[in-house]
């Protein structure tokens, strides 16, 4: 399945962004500036990350296929734009079989046109500013100089260009046309670009404006980071950013490999590690490729179970198995993780999780079998193959947003009505549950309904019980899953206690709060009907993941 499309299926499309002037300092040289070929510069694309991450610059007698290449692409043009673009399909011929024939061997561009804008002899007088006048060039055959065939085989679009344009935007386009080894071709073939991303990267270097959406954005960074364009290929990386979840990170982290963007890889190691059981669950996974796979399972601060581990690791070998062409069989199955396996933690599973679970898939041999056993009952434990030490997982933080804690005798009581607060943090964070005031009043049980919400669309609720010893201590509940939190966005936190009407509750409230190095601001929420707010009340802690030291100064 194509890289993009795939990405497509998981990744939420967001509203379509436009990112003008940014200030993105290139720090990969990808290309030898005096090496090109058809289609510019060929980066190889491999089928695993570990081969990736030693790309070389070659120059074969034709590019490469890209991994991010459509199998299904139609020879029609983005519906981001409103383009005049002649299908340079292998369809695009006459009907009879000899006109067939000719057109086969024929040059695929003759029938572009003029673009629309420059159809009036003096269109340029309706445009005053440059910025205009280059955009009309856009995808124009006009005074066009050089045209690139882009697509599979068979599914090609033919796309004019300018040479000048196209060299003062990106220095391997200055390199094919106007270096040492130029070139002087009227057509140049790019099998591994989409046509849709390479139209993409046309219109920043013509316009300066940039149009992404979710299922060809990974194209599109590929493609900028072909002809190193690092303004396009920041904002790509940005635009995964923001649309970065557990569904997607895995893929994401794959593909953040490729393309050498470290600080993408950082987010997505974020949202793997605080969610690892929905990451691990999601369609993505079984489709990243075997490095990216070792890492994950080697990974120290993934925050599930080994259990989990265990079984995306065999779904992942039963998919390659398919890509593979082999039957799903446990055999196979272990024969395609091949060592990966062993960086599995299966001795640190629970003894019910893997007599019930692990040991009956298949996969371990029955000395390997009996062995776990042993670790788990013997008090002389054998070697094993496995590593027994368990994973240290992510810490929890405590945002504290109270000084100190009160109680008086006609406060403060439930029945039923919501306390409420609300929060914005400035970096992303992972909310895990909260800490809730007990009983004033002896011990006692409580059962309570915990809500997180962003803009009145509920994220996560949760029914749970927790028990209190009449002290003033906090006592946290949680949420069955993390919740991603955003910076720059207000969440609303929600708790419905019953139980003892009499409590605890906070005083002295911070309007602002700093823990290691996310800074939290709360402010008073329309929901809350039982009188928390900033100064006092119920909701004391958050109880989140996140970034722990605060950024050193420069």
């Amino acid at each position: 399945m194509a890289m993009s499309n795939l990405y497509s299926k998981i990744a939420p499309k967001p509203d379509k962004q436009r990112y003008r002037e940014l200030s993105v300092t290139q720090t990969n040289a990808w290309v030898n500036a005096e090496s090109c070929n058809n289609g510019g510069f060929s980066i190889t694309p491999p089928h695993s990350v570990s081969q990736r991450e030693a790309m070389q610059i070659l120059q074969p007698a034709s590019a490469p296929t890209s991994p991010l290449a459509s199998p299904n692409l139609t020879s029609t043009t983005s519906t981001t734009f409103s383009l005049n673009v002649a299908s340079c399909s292998s369809e695009a011929t006459t009907s009879n079989n000899s006109s067939t024939n000719t057109a086969s061997n024929s040059s695929p561009c003759l029938l572009l046109q003029h673009g629309e804008g420059t159809i009036d002899p003096n269109w340029q007088a309706t445009k005053p500013s440059v910025r205009e006048r280059n955009a009309a060039m856009f995808n124009n055959e006009l005074m066009a100089d050089v045209r690139f065939v882009v697509g599979n085989p068979g599914h090609t679009q033919c796309i004019p260009a300018h040479k000048y344009v196209l060299a003062t935007g990106s220095s391997v386009f200055y390199a094919m046309f106007y270096g040492g080894l130029a070139e002087d071709k009227e057509e140049i073939e790019v099998p591994d670009v989409e046509p849709s991303a390479f139209l993409t990267l046309l219109k920043y270097l013509y316009c300066d404006e940039i149009h992404l959406e979710a299922d060809t954005v990974l194209a599109t960074l590929y493609v900028a980071k072909k002809y190193i364009v690092p303004h396009l290929a920041r904002a790509c990386v940005n635009y995964l950013e923001t649309s970065l979840t557990a569904k997607n990170a895995c893929l994401l982290l794959s593909q953040s490999r490729l393309f050498e963007e470290p600080d993408l890889m950082q987010r997505c190691w974020e949202v793997i590690d605080a969610q690892a059981e929905m990451a691990l669950r999601s369609e993505g996974f079984v489709d990243i490729d075997m490095a990216t796979l070792e890492s994950v399972l080697s990974r120290e601060t993934l925050n599930c179970k080994e259990m989990h581990l265990f079984e995306a690791a065999l779904n992942w070998a039963g998919a390659e198995c398919l890509r593979k062409e082999i039957d799903p069989t446990p055999e196979n199955k272990r024969a395609v993780l091949n060592s990966a396996l062993f960086l599995i933690r299966l001795p640190t599973m629970s003894l019910e999780d893997f007599a019930n679970h692990a040991a009956q898939l298949g996969v371990l041999t029955p000395e390997e079998t009996i062995d776990i056993f042993l670790h788990f009952t013997a008090h002389s434990k054998p070697n094993l193959s496995f590593p027994t030490r368990t994973r240290a997982g992510l810490k929890p933080q405590v945002c504290h947003r109270f000084q100190s804690c009160a109680y008086r005798s006609n406060q403060w009581r439930y029945r039923g009505r919501c306390d409420s607060i609300q929060f914005s943090v400035d970096k992303r964070i992972f909310v895990v549950g909260f800490g809730l005031y007990g009983s004033s009043n002896g011990a006692a049980d409580y059962t309570v309904k915990i809500e997180l919400k962003r803009l009145g669309r509920v994220l996560a609720e949760h029914n749970t019980k927790f028990f209190s010893d009449g002290s003033s201590n906090t006592f946290h509940v949680y949420f069955e899953h993390p919740i991603q939190v955003e910076p720059e966005s207000y969440y609303t936190a929600s708790a419905i206690l019953d139980g003892v009407e009499l409590s605890y509750f906070g005083q002295e409230g911070m309007s602002e709060a700093a823990v290691g190095a996310v800074t939290f601001q709360f402010q008073c929420s329309s929901e809350s009907t039982n009188g928390t707010g900033v100064q006092g009340g119920q909701i004391p802690e958050l109880i989140f993941y996140g970034p722990t030291q605060p950024p050193e100064d420069h």
